[in-house]
């Protein structure tokens, strides 16, 4: 698929991958388990990539990113508004993009295999890349945060009040939903190669 043109029905399915990531992120932000909103978006992502290619996993990624930006990103935008910007699209870009690359690679040997690496692959680096944006961009803030909040350890603070429990659901709403994901994938291949 990635080496051929995108069809009507890939840009049509594409775009309604795009729908689906907006909206759910959009919804997800009362859903809360710690200081952030729970990431529900990584499914139609992973989706995506596996259909269309890493290229449109990193596109829903990109999008998943901007719309992350927009509506749960204000403590740290009054923080660093550069940094901010560079940690949420590159850790939502690099979490689609990297299921896509996974998921082509293993889906030639074995579709589930492929499509539960890529399930857990999706939410590491997008969990991952948070991480290591909130030590590059974050960290005075963050130690800041952390004494406020009694811990002594910042590390320990991010793992817990940054990831935690948010991480392990997102994980395991990939995990618990991979069949479902390769039925959708096994009729989007179909689908489109019609």
């Amino acid at each position: 698929m990635e080496k051929k043109k995108f069809n009507t029905k890939a840009l049509v399915g594409l775009g309604l991958l795009t729908a689906i990531v907006v909206v759910l992120q959009a919804m997800a932000i009362s859903i809360r388990f710690g200081v952030f909103a729970i990431t529900l978006t990584l499914v139609p992502i992973i989706v995506g990539a596996a259909l269309y290619g890493w290229k449109a996993g990193a596109w829903l990624g990109f999008v998943f990113g901007v719309v992350v930006l927009m509506t749960d990103a204000g403590a740290f935008l009054a923080v660093n508004v550069p940094g901010t910007i560079v940690t949420c699209i590159l850790k939502g870009t690099l979490a689609g993009l990297c299921a896509g690359v996974v998921y082509r690679l293993i889906s030639k040997k074995n579709r589930i295999a492929a499509v539960v690496t890529a399930g857990v692959v999706s939410p590491v680096v997008n969990t991952g890349i948070f991480l290591l944006g909130c030590v590059l961009f974050f960290m005075d803030t963050i130690k800041e945060w952390a004494a406020g909040a009694g811990f002594e350890n910042a590390g320990a603070y991010m793992v817990t009040a940054f990831v935690g429990l948010n991480f392990v659901i997102e994980l395991a709403v990939n995990l618990v939903l991979s069949s479902a994901i390769v039925a959708i994938i096994e009729y989007g291949v179909k689908s489109v190669k019609e």
